[in-house]
């Protein structure tokens, strides 16, 4: 393939996305994309990504401290060379999209296939979103250090990871984006007490008395 095919098969791709802008109160243009069009697609916005981790559907016992915390990284960067790049979907850690939108920022996402096969909803202040094939939710792949194609493209197109609280999959973006020498850190929270002791109770399991999420394993205190 030449290069003037292939510059063209990328505009193809590449333009409607950046149309899409006109298009956002209507909502989110989300689609589903390969590791390299998601690659692409943030090498042209040509700004830093702000990727924040946390709890999705387990959600905060504090929210309003969570979004204090997010408000206090934003306000450290500019929206015109800066994004915000989230998990597609309005719970929890989602919660933050609002927010940065109100603040000036283009908002991105990367979910797993599991959320569009499951009906998940969509954050209605994502202005970009990627679907991408994977049969989990993320995180590392059983048994390795090798992460899950969504968690991949989450951790591979950051420059900052904020992680605030969260459970399995935001523990194992956070590993891997420290191992790559991204910006991390990380600011402690628990998953809302009501949801969790629920679920166990659902699962016939013992009522949890640790709410502070898997990722606090990883690194136990704030950082900068």
């Amino acid at each position: 393939m030449n290069t003037m095919t292939s510059r063209f098969r990328w505009l193809c791709w590449v333009l409607p996305l950046l149309a899409a802008n006109a298009a956002i109160a209507q909502g989110a243009d989300i689609r589903h994309a390969s590791q390299d069009e998601i690659r692409q697609f943030f090498a042209a916005q040509g700004k830093t990504v702000i990727t924040f981790l946390g709890y999705s559907g387990a959600g905060y016992e504090d929210p309003d401290a969570m979004l204090e915390a997010a408000k206090a990284e934003l306000s450290r960067h500019d929206p015109d060379t800066s994004l915000v790049n989230i998990g597609v979907t309005p719970d929890g850690i989602g919660q933050v999209y609002p927010l940065a939108k109100s603040m000036g920022f283009t908002t991105t996402g990367i979910v797993s296939t599991q959320a569009q096969k499951y009906e998940a909803s969509v954050s209605d202040s994502v202005d970009f979103g990627f679907y991408v094939e994977d049969a989990t939710w993320g995180g590392f792949l059983d048994g390795s250090d090798e992460l899950s194609p969504t968690s991949r493209a989450m951790v591979e197109n950051s420059d900052i990871v904020v992680a605030i609280g969260g459970g399995e999959v935001a523990r194992d973006e956070f590993t891997a984006a420290r191992r790559l020498g991204k910006q991390v850190s990380y600011v402690p929270a628990e998953m809302n007490h009501a949801i969790a002791i629920n679920k166990a109770r659902k699962k016939s399991l013992p009522e949890p008395t640790d709410f502070r999420g898997a990722a606090h394993q990883v690194f136990d205190g704030p950082s900068e």
